[in-house]
């Protein structure tokens, strides 16, 4: 779309910088993250389409691990509401900031109100909440903004709740 005439590389560099972040201590920033990334092994590139889809411009964001592979598309609503439209096989619209939990289920009655009561209980408010679903009864993505950030001792009650998948926490 229109970003494609752009350059993106403070994008790339951006996203680096934020992966590069949760994983080492040292000082990682815009500037330094593509040469940590080279020293360290981690190949990226990117590229540009100039037709997107469903959206003016769109930026998409794929990872590859021993774990399984990431997508994570965004776009901005308007001029300045930038928006979450994809995070793997899920169409969702969620805002890129605060504190976030990413919750995979198996889509089942119960178990968004599982999810509300556990993190009620601890007295941690639900600010938004967006749901997608590859197809009904199959898997799901829950994506829950909160107020506060939960402890590791809350994630892992939601992680043991029947249905719960994985649980992780995003925070922007």
């Amino acid at each position: 779309g229109e970003v494609t005439r752009y350059n993106v590389a403070p994008i790339t560099a951006a996203v680096l910088s934020g992966l590069l972040r949760s994983y080492l201590e040292e000082g990682i920033n815009e500037v330094n993250a593509p040469f940590v990334a080279r020293d360290r092994g981690i190949e990226y590139s990117e590229s540009k389409v100039s037709e997107a889809a469903d959206f003016t411009s769109l930026i998409t964001l794929r990872s590859e691990e021993d774990r399984g592979q990431h997508l994570v598309a965004g776009t901005l609503f308007g001029k300045k509401e930038p928006r979450l439209v994809t995070i793997n096989e899920y169409a969702v619209e969620a805002v890129p900031e605060g504190t976030i939990l990413l919750i995979d289920t198996e889509d089942r009655p119960g178990v968004i109100g599982n999810i509300g009561m556990t993190l009620g209980a601890k007295g941690i408010n639900i600010g938004n909440m967006q749901f997608g679903r590859d197809r009904v009864g199959g898997k799901s993505l829950c994506i829950l903004h909160l107020d506060s950030v939960p402890t590791l001792e809350v994630l892992r009650e939601l992680e043991a709740l029947p249905h719960v998948l994985t649980v992780r926490l995003v925070q922007l």
